[in-house]
C-alpha cells in the first residue's frame, strides 16, 4: 500500500522541479517571466475583463467555464517581430510557480485574444503542453496567486513541438525575445 502513495508524490514532485526549471530559465534569460536584465522595448496588455491589479474573475479560473481571457495588446514593434507569444504563469513568494497556457508564433499582425479561444485559434499558432499534460488554457485555481500575462514579441518564429519540455520552449522564447508587456491579475474574484 505504501508503493501507490510514494510514487504519486513522487510525481507530484517531479512536476513540480519541472515547473521551477522553466520558470528559473526563462527567468535567467532576458529576465522573460522574472525581473529581468536586459533592456527590452515595451507592450502595452490589456483586456476588458481583467484590470491592472484586480483580481481574476472567477469564470476564468478552474471554478469557471469561459477558458481564456480576452487580450488585447499594442506597441509590438514592427517590422522586426515574426511572431508573437502569449505566457500565463502565476508568480507567489514562497511559491515555486505554474505556467498556465504557452502561445507562441502568433502572427505579429495580431493584435487580440479572444475569450475562451481554444475553438478558434489564429492560424499557425502553437500551444505547448504544460506540466499538468493539458495543451492550452489551464485556469488558475490558488485563489492567493499573482497570473501574470504577458506578451512577448518575437524576432523570429520558435521552432518547437506542442511536447517538446516546457523548459526548452520557454528558453526558445526568451532567446527571442524584442518587447514585453504584461497584465497582471491579483488573485482569483
Amino acid at each position: 500500500m505504501g508503493q501507490p502513495r510514494s510514487s504519486a508524490i513522487a510525481r507530484r514532485a517531479t512536476r513540480s522541479a519541472v515547473v521551477a526549471g522553466a520558470l528559473a530559465v526563462v527567468t535567467s534569460a532576458c529576465g522573460i517571466l522574472g525581473g529581468g536584465g536586459s533592456v527590452l522595448d515595451t507592450i502595452s496588455v490589456s483586456s476588458s475583463r481583467i484590470s491592472e491589479g484586480a483580481p481574476l474573475p472567477a469564470e476564468y479560473s478552474c471554478t469557471g467555464k469561459r477558458g481564456n481571457p480576452p487580450l488585447r495588446w499594442s506597441g509590438v514593434p514592427t517590422p522586426r517581430t515574426e511572431a508573437v507569444a502569449v505566457v500565463l504563469d502565476n508568480n507567489v513568494a514562497g511559491f515555486d510557480g505554474e505556467v498556465h497556457w504557452v502561445l507562441f508564433n502568433i502572427d505579429p499582425r495580431t493584435t487580440e485574444l479572444g475569450d475562451n479561444i481554444a475553438q478558434s485559434m489564429p492560424t499557425g499558432t502553437g500551444q505547448l503542453r504544460l506540466a499538468n499534460g493539458k495543451v492550452g488554457y489551464s485556469p488558475p485555481c490558488r485563489p492567493d496567486g499573482n497570473y501574470r500575462f504577458t506578451v512577448y514579441a518575437l524576432d523570429r518564429k520558435v521552432e518547437i513541438e506542442e511536447d517538446a519540455p516546457l523548459s526548452d520552449a520557454l528558453q526558445r522564447i526568451a532567446e527571442r525575445t524584442i518587447a514585453r508587456g504584461r497584465l497582471t491579475a491579483v488573485h482569483i474574484e
